[in-house]
């Protein structure tokens, strides 16, 4: 089973969808997130979060000012400012 992903910023959903693998970047350091992690609540750091779809296709988003939050298979991003790469 995927992880189930969000990535919303204040004002907008910028990401939802399944992926095999996240990393985002916190403040104690870069984290990656795949089926299984265990739960986790951090503070997001301004940067790259890299998102592998279950297709193998790559979104890159910028994110900053928020947090994420990862329980049973399902990764939250909600940052005060986020868009997608393009």
């Amino acid at each position: 089973m995927p992880l189930r992903v969000n990535l919303v910023s204040a004002d907008a959903e910028v990401w939802t969808g399944e992926a095999s693998l996240v990393v985002a970047k916190t403040v104690e350091g870069e984290i990656g997130f795949m089926q299984g992690h265990e739960p986790v609540l951090a503070i997001l750091a301004q940067g790259e979060v890299r998102i592998t779809g279950v297709d193998g296709n790559r979104i890159l988003a910028n994110a900053q000012d928020g947090f994420l939050s990862m329980a049973d298979d399902e990764l939250t991003i909600v940052a005060g400012h986020a868009s997608l790469v393009s």
